[in-house]
């Protein structure tokens, strides 16, 4: 059994991860900005943590107590073109999706680094990979938490503490629903977002996402990157396949 804490576990991926960890006999310390939004998730402990506030991070990683895994889920999203997306908008995607999974991670690291034992998983995207119109600054978010978390692995290795991300395609958690979007007057881009949006079938379940967080979790060893989902696997490996010296499109 690993003591494992959960960011964002109200909803989505980080409530189905942490029940079905806690069915797997896992002790489960769930978080959330608002702890009343755990209520019914039958884990061990329920607490206040709100990544971009180190208080809040501190109190919950003292109250947790041994903490043997960090699974860092939490993180937002909004639409725009690069043109139309405010900038106090990117800095709060940044403070949550990037800094946030920082800062929880410099909280537990000095109880691993001292057990020389522990497991980092950062829930990225198939969008820290890969990008799309009207997707530049979460996918920025995202790609930028792949770099600090590939450099904490090699970092870490010397510790006993590793270090994997999970990297799902779109999830069918609600959160894309009625996305926050921005869009300028008489909008210049409409023709690149008139698409109808994310086909069905490239959906997987939160509870899909969230048995291959657990396998995560219970594996003796991790692979740095874990696409999850086929959608994932597909996007991803045709990432991996392009031809990079080419110019990105052809005039």
């Amino acid at each position: 059994m690993s003591s494992i804490l959960i960011t964002g576990a109200s909803k989505g991926i980080g409530r189905a991860t942490a029940a079905e960890l806690a069915k797997r006999g896992h002790r489960v310390i769930a978080t959330a900005r608002d702890p009343r939004t755990l209520d019914g998730l039958d884990v061990a402990e329920r607490l206040r943590l709100d990544v971009t506030d180190q208080a809040s991070v501190d109190e919950a990683v003292v109250a947790a107590g041994k903490i043997d895994v960090l699974l860092s889920n939490a993180g937002v999203i909004f639409n725009a073109a690069v043109e139309a997306s405010p900038l106090d908008e990117i800095e709060r995607l940044y403070a949550q999706n990037t800094v946030g999974a920082i800062r929880v991670t410099q909280a537990v690291l000095p109880q691993m680094r001292e057990r020389t034992k522990g497991r980092l998983l950062f829930v990225s995207s198939v969008a820290g990979r890969t990008v799309l119109p009207g997707g530049s600054a979460y996918a920025a978010t995202k790609w930028a938490l792949e770099a600090f978390a590939e450099t904490l692995a090699m970092e870490v290795a010397g510790f006993g503490i590793d270090v994997a991300l999970a990297e799902p395609g779109p999830v069918s958690s609600g959160a894309l629903d009625n996305v926050l979007t921005y869009n300028l007057p008489d909008d210049p881009y409409a023709s690149l977002f008139a698409g109808g949006g994310i086909p069905a079938e490239m959906f997987v379940t939160p509870e899909l996402v969230a048995g291959a967080l657990a396998d995560l979790v219970d594996q003796e060893t991790v692979p740095l990157r874990v696409p999850v989902g086929p959608a994932a696997e597909y996007v991803i490996g045709a990432r991996n396949g392009a031809p990079w010296e080419e110019p990105f499109f052809a005039s």
